[in-house]
């Protein structure tokens, strides 16, 4: 096959995104690749060069490096999963996909399950290949690494970076192959610098998709290698086990992906799932954040400065929000008299659009109270509806004057931007089950 040209996607904070389109078949598949990656080198390695091979005999393949890493923009942050689902989106428009099949690998898979479950109209299917949830072991996850323990294996990767050894940590099965661990450390010094690899690990131990799983409607596949020695099995088990009819497939092997030509491959299995899927996806059902605002004692308000003067300071409430609403891509869905309900397709923006809100309200002497939460939605035409818009209200109704009050959902997926969130303890939210963690957010 003739290499295919590089070319670059603009992501919608100008970032570049570095991007390949091979292959001529009837259905899109987007490669979103794990830790680091590198285009045009990983065609030297054989094993990358063979699984391109075989998706472009049936479909047309779209790969990408994330910003970053490879030939994409270095970046000054860590991304977080919502700007890196901005570039895929990019990376679709520009390659003139309207829908494709992610298939994730590693690290990358959390960014495929977030972008599925939020857009299911642009994801016809979802592959995901050892990759994760959450990595970090917790109280309500036995598995997975030790806090000091990841501290210890970034340090690690750091101070070998360069040197074949740790992508061949990935790979024990090429520990005495003397060409591969000379490919590898060519890669590793080409696709990121020691200083990038330690903030993209330190990110990766702050990955927490998990209340995500349930929402995804597309057809899903996970795949996983029994012995893998840095994304351990039961994270690939507890996928398949939380996304709604996930089918599960286990390799009996110790290497990260399939790289030996007589190692178990689910390559033939992964073409048969995505050629032979005929379900669609329910769009009315997808994953969105909602924002709840309202004005604080607004009654009390309308009292003091009288009926036209209230109607002018509401006339630019409105303004205000509508600006913030808009600069931030949110949808408004409705004005609820002193108060607004809009849904975002990221985490992020909805809680930077409320603190912006209530910043310029406040220098007009109005202040807000406002509560974010993401979850499952109904669209119903221009309305929304569902539990996570109950939610979100329920949220919105406890967040002090001049608060923005988010719950432990929006926190795990916003890790890596620059929100600060402060506990605010478990509360019972009227008419909805359980406990829930809130957070007071700021920048």
């Amino acid at each position: 096959m003739q290499l295919p040209e590089t070319r670059y996607a603009r992501s919608s904070d100008g970032v570049h995104v570095a991007y390949q389109v091979c292959g001529e078949g009837p259905m899109d598949i987007v490669m979103v690749p794990g830790f680091v990656s590198h285009l045009e080198l990983a065609w030297e390695m054989p094993f990358t060069r063979d699984a391109i091979d075989h998706v472009t005999s049936f479909a047309r393949l779209i790969r990408f490096d994330k910003r970053g890493t490879g030939l994409s923009d270095r970046v000054t942050s860590v991304p977080t999963l919502e700007q890196r689902m901005d570039d895929l989106r990019a990376v679709m428009d520009a390659a003139g996909s309207e829908q494709a099949a992610l298939w994730g690998t590693s690290e990358g898979g959390a960014m495929c399950i977030l972008f599925a479950a939020t857009y299911p109209e642009r994801t016809s299917a979802l592959v995901l290949v050892s990759s994760f949830a959450r990595l970090l072991r917790g109280p309500d996850q036995p598995w997975g690494y030790d806090p000091v323990e990841a501290g210890a294996i970034a340090q690690m990767f750091v101070d070998q970076w360069g040197t074949g050894q740790v992508l061949g940590a990935f790979f024990p099965s090429t520990h005495d192959d003397a060409r591969m661990t000379e490919l590898f450390a060519r890669y590793e010094r080409n696709s990121a610098r020691p200083g990038d690899v330690e903030a993209i690990i330190e990110m990766c131990a702050e990955i927490d998709v998990r209340p995500v799983l349930p929402t995804i409607t597309v057809p899903s596949l996970v795949v996983h290698h029994a012995g893998d020695p840095m994304v351990d099995v039961e994270n690939g088990r507890y996928l398949a086990n939380h996304i709604p009819a996930a089918r599960y497939i286990e390799l009996d092997d110790a290497d990260h992906v399939t790289i030996s030509e007589d190692g178990p491959d689910a390559s033939a299995d992964i073409r048969e799932f995505l050629t032979g899927t005929r379900t669609d996806p329910d769009l009315d059902r997808v994953l969105a954040t909602v924002l709840f605002t309202d004005i604080v004692a607004s009654t009390e308000r309308v009292a003091d400065v009288g009926d036209s003067n209230w109607k002018r300071l509401l006339d630019r409430h409105d303004e205000l929000m509508r600006r913030e609403i808009e600069r931030f891509r949110g949808r408004e869905v409705k004005s609820t008299g002193d108060g607004f309900l809009a849904v975002f397709d990221g985490p992020a923006r909805a809680a930077q659009c409320a603190l912006a809100a209530s910043d310029s309200l406040h220098k007009v002497g109005l202040d807000i109270r406002a509560g974010v939460h993401t979850g499952e939605i109904e669209q119903r035409g221009d309305d929304v509806g569902g539990i996570a818009v109950h939610i979100g209200a329920r949220i919105a109704g406890r967040a002090r004057g001049g608060e923005v009050l988010a719950s432990r959902v929006v926190r795990d997926l916003v890790a890596g931007s620059p929100l600060q969130f402060s506990e605010r303890g478990e509360h019972e939210l009227k008419g909805v089950p359980g406990s829930w963690e809130l957070y007071s957010v700021a920048m």
